[in-house]
């Protein structure tokens, strides 16, 4: 019985993603990472399949010093993402 489930969502390191942004407003690449404690690449790749979902949003905002990418939520995120969790949540209730 998986109705309702995401298979965008539930894969592990975008589930984690997701529960931590779903928190704050936005967070800077190095702290998702980190929070995964995964590569570059593995947290990049991750981002990238949750923003072509439409689930994620990156932007590198320019300024002063090193540019730095930041992820955050979009309304249909979280929407996907409560969604998941009521799923997951019908499927541990039974």
């Amino acid at each position: 019985m998986t109705e309702g489930l995401n298979e965008v969502i539930h894969a592990p390191n975008r589930l984690r993603i997701c529960a931590y942004l779903s928190t704050i407003d936005q967070a800077e690449f190095a702290a998702i990472r980190d929070m995964l404690g995964a590569a570059d690449s593995v947290t990049s790749k991750q981002l990238k399949v949750l923003e072509d979902a439409g689930y994620v949003k990156l932007s590198k905002p320019t300024g002063r010093g090193r540019v730095k990418t930041w992820a955050e939520l979009t309304p249909d995120g979280r929407a996907a993402y409560r969604a998941h969790v009521a799923a997951l949540k019908a499927l541990i209730e039974g």
